[in-house]
């Protein structure tokens, strides 16, 4: 069971080191081309996914701010429940381990610190970050487990 807490731990760490290098290399707003459809960015969403209410007056922080808490708990829960499902526990170490590097952000900085930026010509994705990276892979891993699930019944 530790290995799911330590992968967790991993992402956290990762996380939180590359938004320190963002933060000390880049002030706000700052891009710097990487390739053609790659920047590194520094951007502060104050929102959920993609800025879902960034502008929402402060109230957003405390409102993400309970329910990642929440979600923490509860994955923590399932975690300890179900350590034996590897791809199941995977998918939720990771997502635990992005949801406490953005939680820590929020906390911390009443933000969560963004920096990778792809785009197609003048096409741009929403910047995010190690934390939300890890979130989407640990949700498709979630998925790919229940569809395995439902073929076995």
């Amino acid at each position: 069971m530790r290995k799911w807490f330590v992968i967790s731990a991993i992402v956290v760490a990762l996380d939180l080191y590359t938004k320190h290098l963002i933060q000390n290399a880049f002030v706000y707003g700052e891009h710097l081309t990487i390739t053609g459809f790659f920047d590194l960015v520094r951007f502060h969403n104050e929102g959920a996914a993609f800025s879902f209410l960034a502008d929402a007056g402060g109230w957003q922080k405390w409102f993400f701010t309970a329910v990642t808490a929440i979600a923490v708990i509860v994955i923590t829960y399932l975690i300890k429940k179900h350590h034996q499902e590897k791809l199941f526990s995977l998918g939720l170490a990771l997502v635990l381990g992005g949801a406490i590097g953005n939680l820590y952000d929020r906390l911390t900085l009443g933000y969560v610190v963004d920096f990778l930026f792809f785009h197609i010509d003048q096409l741009y994705w929403p910047a995010f970050n190690v934390a939300d990276s890890a979130i989407c892979v640990g949700v498709g891993l979630l998925l790919i487990d229940s569809f395995k699930k439902s073929q076995v019944s």
